[in-house]
C-alpha cells in the first residue's frame, strides 16, 4: 500500500496528529477547596481523602484530553498532618496529584511568611494572586497575576482573586502583602485577559466566601464579584464552605451569565466543570469522595504517606480524657459551646484575678468529638491554631460593639458576661479571650481597644491538653 494511500486511511480515522472532529471542544476543570488537611477519609462521615480523589482525578484524565485540576485555597489547618508538618505534606499532595493551578486560603498564613515560603518551595502548581502584591514580601517571585490555557482553539484565562487578610488573617502572619480593591483590581485583570490576551473565557478561582454583604462592601463574595463585574463565565470559589448542589447562575453585569461551584470543606467531593469550547456552556457535576474505589488506591500514593502517618497515628493512640455526653461535640454543638468557654474562663482565671467571663469564637473550634476515650491527637485536632488565651480589661462601650460583632457572624461563644443590653457602657469589664480575636481577628476590632493584662505562655492547644489532665471528664 502507498504511503500516501495510509496517511489518507489514517487521517480518516484520528489516528494522525491533526485535529479529529471526533475530538471534544471542551475544557474540564477538576477543582478542591478548603480540604483543611484532611489527607485521610473525615472519620464522621468516611468521606474524602486523598488515595480516593487521586483515583477520581485519574480516572476523569483519562477519559477527557483537555483538564485543568485547580485548589481554591485552604489546603492546610484542620489536622495532626498540618500540626506535625507544617503544610510539607499537603503540599506534596497537590503535586503528586498533578494540580495545574493553586490559589492561597487565609489559612495558607497560619505560620507566618516564614512557615508559607517553606510550604510552597517546592510547589509544582502555577501559583495565582491578582489582588494580593508581594513585592515587599518574602514570596515576591512566587505568584503570577494571572495564567492562560490553551485547548481546542481556544484560550482560557485563568485568575485568582482572594479577601483582604485584614481582619482575618492573624497580625503579623502576613507582613509585606499588599491587598488590593477586589473589584478595580477584579475588572482589570479580566479586561487584561479578554483585551490584551485576548482569551474568549475567563475563570476566576476565589477564596472569598460565597456570598458577602451589601451594605459592607469590604465583605464581598463571589456573588458580589460575578454581579459587579463583567467578563467572567465561571467562578470556582472557597473559603465559606457552602456547598453549592446545584451550583448557582449569577448575571454579571455585562448581562451574561456566571456560573459558580463551590463544594463545601474536608474534600468530601470534587467537582468536574466543563466549559464547551464552542458555545461557552458552563456545567458542573459534583463527584462524592467515597469509598466505592478504595480497591484502585494509588501505591506509591500510599507509600509516600506511610512516613507521616507514624507521627499522627501515636498522637491518636495516646488518651488523654473521655466525652461523657449522648451526642457529639463540635462547633454546632451548645454543649461544646459551654465547654469551650468554660475551657478558656478556667484558663484565664489561672492567669489573672478577677476575670468575669470568656468569649472565644466557634469558628475556632474544629472537627467532632464523639463520645468516648480522647486522644490527644484529637484535642489538637480541635483548637489546632496557634492562638493563645489572654486576659483584657475593656470598657463596656467596646464590649457593646464586640457583642454587635459577633451577632452579625452569627453569634460566637460567650460566658459569665451579661447580656448586650445588660451591659454598663461606662464600667470596664475583665475577660478572657484568645489572642487572635483580641488582635481584631475574625473582625472584632472593638476588642482591640482594650488592655492585654496577661497572656498565656502556652498555645491553645497546650492549654487544653493541661486542663484536660485537671478535668478530664466532660460532661
Amino acid at each position: 500500500m502507498k504511503l500516501t494511500k495510509i496517511l489518507f486511511i489514517a487521517a480518516l480515522l484520528g489516528l494522525t496528529g491533526c485535529s479529529s472532529t471526533s475530538e471534544p471542544e471542551e475544557l474540564v476543570i477538576i477543582h478542591t477547596n478548603d480540604t483543611h488537611s484532611m489527607i485521610d477519609p473525615e472519620e464522621s462521615t468516611d468521606m474524602g481523602g486523598v488515595l480516593r480523589r487521586k483515583v477520581l482525578i485519574d480516572s476523569i484524565r483519562a477519559e477527557h484530553p483537555n483538564v485543568m485540576v485547580v485548589d481554591a485555597g485552604d489546603i492546610v489547618q484542620g489536622t495532626l498532618y498540618f500540626h506535625l508538618f507544617k503544610g510539607k505534606v499537603e503540599q506534596e499532595v497537590l503535586n503528586r496529584l498533578g494540580y495545574d493551578l493553586q490559589i492561597l486560603g487565609n489559612h495558607e498564613f497560619d505560620n507566618g511568611m516564614d512557615g508559607l515560603k517553606n510550604m510552597l518551595a517546592e510547589a509544582r502548581p502555577t501559583l495565582l494572586a491578582s489582588n494580593y502584591e508581594f513585592a515587599d514580601s518574602l514570596l515576591s517571585a512566587k505568584f503570577a497575576p494571572y495564567y492562560i490555557k490553551e485547548a481546542a482553539g481556544k484560550k482560557i484565562g485563568f485568575m485568582a482573586i482572594n479577601l483582604n487578610p485584614e481582619g482575618m488573617v492573624a497580625e503579623g502572619n502576613y507582613d509585606g502583602v499588599t491587598f488590593l480593591p477586589w473589584r478595580e483590581k477584579a475588572q482589570a485583570t479580566i479586561d487584561r485577559l479578554r483585551n490584551d490576551e485576548k482569551v474568549d473565557y475567563v475563570v476566576a478561582i476565589t477564596h472569598i466566601g460565597y456570598n458577602g454583604s451589601d451594605e459592607n462592601p469590604d465583605l464581598f463574595g463571589d456573588r458580589q464579584l460575578a454581579a459587579r463585574t463583567s467578563g467572567i463565565n465561571l467562578i470556582i470559589g472557597g473559603h465559606s464552605h457552602t456547598l453549592l448542589d446545584p451550583a448557582e447562575q449569577v448575571t454579571g453585569a455585562d448581562g451574561n451569565p456566571v456560573l459558580i461551584c463551590q463544594l463545601g470543606k474536608n474534600g468530601r467531593y470534587l467537582g468536574e466543570t466543563k466549559i464547551n469550547l464552542t458555545t461557552g456552556e458552563v456545567t458542573e457535576k459534583i463527584i462524592p469522595v467515597d469509598s466505592r474505589l478504595d480497591s484502585r488506591r494509588d501505591e506509591e500514593l500510599m507509600k509516600a504517606l506511610e512516613p507521616y502517618r507514624a507521627g499522627v497515628d501515636s498522637l491518636y493512640a495516646h488518651e488523654v480524657g473521655r466525652v461523657a455526653t449522648d451526642e457529639p461535640l463540635n462547633n454546632k454543638s451548645q454543649k461544646m459551646w459551654d465547654f469551650a468557654g468554660n475551657f478558656v474562663l478556667d484558663r484565664g482565671r489561672k492567669l489573672a484575678s478577677g476575670v468575669e467571663g470568656a468569649i472565644s469564637n466557634k469558628g475556632g473550634l474544629r472537627v467532632t468529638w464523639n463520645p468516648g476515650p480522647l486522644t490527644e491527637g484529637q484535642a489538637i485536632d480541635m483548637m489546632p491554631f496557634n492562638n493563645r488565651i489572654v486576659v483584657i480589661d475593656i470598657k463596656g462601650a467596646d464590649l457593646i460593639e464586640a457583642f454587635k460583632v459577633m451577632d452579625a457572624r452569627g453569634g460566637d461563644i460567650a460566658v459569665g458576661i451579661p447580656a448586650g443590653s445588660d451591659i454598663n457602657p461606662n464600667r470596664t469589664y475583665r475577660i478572657a479571650t484568645i489572642d487572635y480575636l483580641a488582635n481584631g481577628g475574625d473582625y472584632m476590632e472593638p476588642l482591640t481597644r482594650a488592655k492585654v493584662v496577661a497572656s498565656s505562655p502556652k498555645v491553645a492547644y497546650e492549654e487544653l491538653l493541661d486542663y484536660l489532665s485537671e478535668n478530664p471528664i466532660i460532661k
